[in-house]
């Protein structure tokens, strides 16, 4: 199976997972759901644009990864600060519902993205 695919699988089933536990796991009206489904959105739409990178990235000489790769990061953390300051100031969101969802979407998806990262590097020593 290809990566790209591979990690896009892993985020859908992944992303199905999580909100099955959200509505499961937490009494309705306990949450703001539009400040956690915020949360997820930016959480996963910065692991996709994060892996996305990495794929463009990964068959070019280094210092030209390490400048998308971690340039990329730079980026992505910038927007993801203005957006949650956006955010939260303009009282969009319910703030203890968000900063609590985001952490913990970014947790888990970040360790989706490293996988997603060795994968492709495991499978690009293999062709090799």
């Amino acid at each position: 199976m290809k990566p790209l695919f591979d990690f896009l699988v892993k985020l859908c089933i992944l992303s199905v997972v999580l909100w099955v536990v959200i509505f499961t796991g937490l009494k309705p009206g306990s949450f703001d759901i539009h400040s956690v489904f915020l949360a997820w959105m930016m959480v996963v739409l910065n692991a996709l644009t994060g892996y996305l990178l990495f794929e463009y990235a990964v068959d070019k000489e280094s210092p030209v990864f390490t400048k998308v790769v971690f340039g990329g990061l730079t980026v992505r953390m910038l927007v993801l600060m203005m957006l949650i300051a956006l955010l939260i100031i303009r009282h969009l969101v319910v703030v203890n519902d968000f900063v609590l969802s985001f952490f913990a979407f970014y947790f888990i998806y970040v360790i989706v993205e490293i996988l997603g990262y060795q994968k492709k590097n495991k499978q690009k020593k293999n062709t090799a």
